[in-house]
């Protein structure tokens, strides 16, 4: 009788440790009630409730090359799009991290050096809000294959994966073409309701 006491709390030890395991606070579900910045595509202001981070899975994630960029034969700049594709509001907040996707595989990724730029404020997302930041690339110079001015090789990627703090990381393509750069570096602006240009 003792043991299948014991063996019942047992079990009831390990079903309550994977309801726990199952329901509990996951990579980027981090709260926060910090104001947020406001835009057209966000809610403004605070609720005075908190608002967890945009988990990854909560996000629709795309890139364009951007208007204004660097004279050059490469891609030289990138708009990357968030989209909270949940019913639920959620914030993005930082500077991202960015790898070039060597033929697609995780486990050979290109970390590239990325310098910040702009000062990183908190945005909340309503459900379908948006926001974006901007990728900046040493430029392709060239025809054909292209050069690069420091005498390195231009390096092309067909996806670049794409982190935010608490929002995962996100392997994109360009829409129009494939990433182009020089250098392995990045300036990136931080992730903002207002669409840069």
């Amino acid at each position: 009788m003792q043991k299948n006491s014991i063996r019942r709390g047992a079990l009831a030890v390990a079903a309550v440790s994977a309801a726990l395991v199952m329901t509990g606070c996951q990579p980027g579900d981090a709260e926060t009630s910090s104001p947020v910045s406001s835009g057209s595509t966000g809610t403004s202001g605070s609720t005075g409730a908190a608002v967890k981070a945009c988990a990854a899975g909560s996000l629709k994630v795309s890139a364009y090359q951007a208007a204004v960029r660097p004279q050059g034969t490469g891609t030289g700049a990138a708009i990357v799009r968030f989209t909270n594709i949940t019913g639920k509001p959620c914030v993005l907040r930082g500077h991202p991290t960015v790898a070039g996707a060597a033929n697609g595989s995780p486990e050979l990724n290109v970390p590239l050096k990325v310098t910040p730029t702009g000062s990183a404020s908190p945005v909340k997302l309503a459900p379908g809000g948006r926001a974006w930041l901007k990728l900046t690339f040493v430029q392709v110079q060239g025809e054909g294959d292209g050069y690069c001015k420091s005498g390195s090789a231009p390096v092309v990627y067909p996806t670049m994966v794409i982190g935010l703090p608490g929002s995962g990381a996100h392997q994109v393509a360009l829409d129009d073409g494939e990433f182009a750069e020089c250098d392995g570096t990045v300036t990136a602006t931080a992730v903002s309701a207002a669409k840069p240009a």
